[in-house]
């Protein structure tokens, strides 16, 4: 097969295009391998090896643009690369590892400054997302242990503070509860949400007694009336959490 012409595209990337009309993109690592400037003829066995050559740079600076976006787990770029052979894949990631692109200590301390810093997550839930991502535990739980104890305490007491303060219809003790179910399901520590739960009151707010009184009264006058109403509207209370 006779190559006909190269074009330029971007980066280090040409189009080559074959006297039969077809076309390659090649990088120019592969041209210069294969000395194909200096070739008119290439046959199909080369041809093969050339093209599978090249997989192996295509799927390296594929994964290279993919992290430049933002850092990536190893199991991200294999997913990113599933059109590839398995040799092809391992030989990008190996790479990536030797060339510092590809780094799980990087990856997870970078992670958890921003779960911190950013987001509302407790140690618990940071490292079950970052097992998922494949991580290993002792790899998480070395730099998640740097942190003391007030860094997470002090989440807890600013969404507790946060909750308290745009509550507009519940007791205090549904409050209670409800701020309790959310911080454990956003991974705090147990002893932290206890510890910081007890520097809090959980009072009923009378504005908010008095709207649900109402709210149930309006309700259940329709079908109820005199002690059968005060009882009904008790129970009614009672169920909502208000201890009045």
């Amino acid at each position: 097969m006779e190559i006909k012409s190269y074009k330029k595209k971007k980066s280090n990337l040409y189009e080559i295009t074959f006297s039969n009309n077809t076309k390659i993109n090649l990088y120019d690592d592969i041209i210069l391998k294969y000395e194909l400037l200096l070739k008119k003829e290439i046959d199909e066995k080369t041809l093969k090896e050339i093209i599978k050559d090249n997989s192996f740079l295509e799927s390296y600076y594929l994964a290279l643009k993919y992290l430049n976006v933002k850092l990536r787990t190893e199991k991200e770029i294999r997913k990113k690369l599933k059109d590839y052979d398995n040799k092809v894949i391992n030989y990008t990631i190996e790479r990536l590892k030797k060339e510092g692109y590809l780094n799980d200590l990087v990856y997870i301390k970078a992670y958890i400054n921003d779960s911190i810093n950013l987001k509302l997550m407790g140690p618990n839930k940071i490292t079950y997302e970052l097992k998922k991502m494949g991580f290993k535990d002792n790899d998480v739980n070395d730099y998640l242990n740097t942190f003391e104890s007030e860094v997470w305490q002090s989440k807890i007491r600013k969404y507790i503070t946060k909750k308290i303060q745009a509550n507009h219809n519940l007791s205090g003790l549904l409050l209670n509860q409800k701020i309790t179910k959310d911080l454990y399901n956003l991974g705090f520590y147990k002893e932290d949400i206890d510890l910081i739960m007890n520097e809090f009151t959980f009072s009923d707010n009378y504005n908010i007694y008095e709207k649900e009184y109402q709210k149930l009264k309006n309700k259940l006058s329709k079908k109820y009336e005199g002690d059968e109403l005060e009882y009904r509207l008790k129970k009614a209370l009672w169920q909502k959490g208000f201890r009045n």
